[in-house]
């Protein structure tokens, strides 16, 4: 690394200035909304005051900023993990391995955004910095990994030019696949209805009179909309949600708080209402691009409810607001049938010992080529009209 670029590593972020670090994570911000919320200062700094990372978490913020000269010039949310949990990349598998032949997998580097599988730049860099700033960090990572006899550094949910650029230095890129919404310039819900199979399109139809049927009424809430009684009810949600699919909820009560002082605008809650009670919820985050759908939970059993809630009024909201995309999270081939479609995700990782890591290595060859399989399959039965597709290809 050159002299002239300077690596440190902070505990917390406020030893680093938000308008440094927003100058690398959202240049852009100062012409409108970010691209991506989650890397901003006021997500992972709401992460940290609220103790959802830190002591006792398994998230140990190691906070990496570049600077040449007198200006920092890139930044990553770096992380030195003591689990897996919480990633949406799963290197289980792994752990056990390089533990079964005797090393110590945890704690591990992790560069990303906590509890959040939504693709966006990890390598934080000013305009005009790109390269130098890519370089930096990832040469600080892997340093900081090697002089602390850490076993990994692992990159997830980055961009694809990430991808290939840490391709180049080194890095092992790992292919996965999740489900997007993509608007093709739909004018409204029926526009996007139109290019669906007849099938499909009556079955969505059908779904949306159902749970839009249920009695009550369905709020789409963003800004001075929110208020605390909406996040008191929907801590009730995420918390059932929580314990149901991991255990234990990531998140605290405190960081729904502070992500309403200082991202409510950047936030669209669709609650549900019956008989002067909130019985259901979505959290999505706005990017200035995309709609990102992160939490759902209810307490009734509505049919089809989450349907509506997660997928069709986020479908809705990207249309009216002229988005290009909703990434509705991790996982779950039920979202084909709702028009959502298979897409790549990319991590990069880098092991010190080289005979695990040409192993790994290996075995990320057989997966890229079960993914590409795997995504072609989901493809064809998406749920599009086939000329609709012929357009697309």
């Amino acid at each position: 690394m050159s002299d002239e670029i300077e690596i440190r590593i902070h505990t917390s972020l406020t030893d680093v200035s938000e308008k440094e670090w927003d100058g690398c994570a959202c240049p852009e911000a100062g012409h409108g909304r970010p691209i991506d919320p989650f890397t901003t200062y006021r997500f992972l700094k709401a992460l940290e005051d609220s103790g959802s990372v830190g002591q006792g978490t398994g998230w140990q913020p190691q906070y990496m900023t570049a600077h040449a000269k007198d200006q920092m010039i890139a930044a990553a949310p770096l992380y030195a993990k003591g689990h897996s949990q919480g990633e949406y990349i799963f290197d289980f598998n792994w752990a056990h391995a390089y533990e079964r032949a005797g090393g110590r997998y945890y704690p591990k580097l992790q560069i990303a955004v906590p509890f959040t599988p939504a693709t966006g730049r990890r390598f934080l860099t000013k305009p005009d910095w790109e390269q130098t700033g890519q370089a930096a960090l990832v040469q600080g990572a892997v340093q900081f990994a090697d002089q602390n006899d850490l076993s990994s550094l692992h990159i997830t949910f980055c961009t694809n030019m990430e991808k290939d650029a840490g391709r180049q230095m080194g890095l092992m890129p790992r292919k996965s696949q999740q489900f997007h919404w993509v608007n093709q310039g739909f004018d409204n819900f029926d526009g996007f209805l139109s290019s669906l199979s007849s099938r499909k399109r009556k079955n969505i139809r059908k779904e949306r009179r159902t749970a839009q049927g249920f009695g009550g009424t369905i709020h789409a809430l963003t800004g001075d909309q929110i208020k605390s009684e909406h996040w008191d009810a929907f801590w009730v949600f995420y918390q059932d949600t929580g314990a149901r699919k991991w255990g234990t909820p990531y998140l605290t009560r405190t960081f729904f708080d502070a992500v309403h002082a200082t991202m409510r605008d950047d936030v669209l809650l669709v609650m549900a209402e019956y008989e002067g009670r909130w019985i259901a919820g979505a959290l999505n985050f706005i990017g200035r691009e995309t709609l990102y759908g992160r939490y759902w939970g209810c307490t009734a059993d509505i049919p089809c409810l989450h349907f509506e809630l997660c997928y069709y009024q986020a479908i809705d909201y990207a249309i009216e607001h002229s988005l290009s995309r909703v990434e509705a999270g991790a996982q779950g081939e039920h979202k084909l049938a709702r028009g959502y479609m298979p897409v790549e995700t990319h991590s990069l990782h880098w092991f010190r010992d080289t005979g695990f890591g040409e192993a790994v290595a290996n075995y990320l060859e057989h997966e890229a080529e079960a993914i590409d399989d795997e995504i072609e399959v989901l493809t064809s039965y998406g749920p599009f009209r086939k000329d609709r597709v012929q357009e697309q290809e």
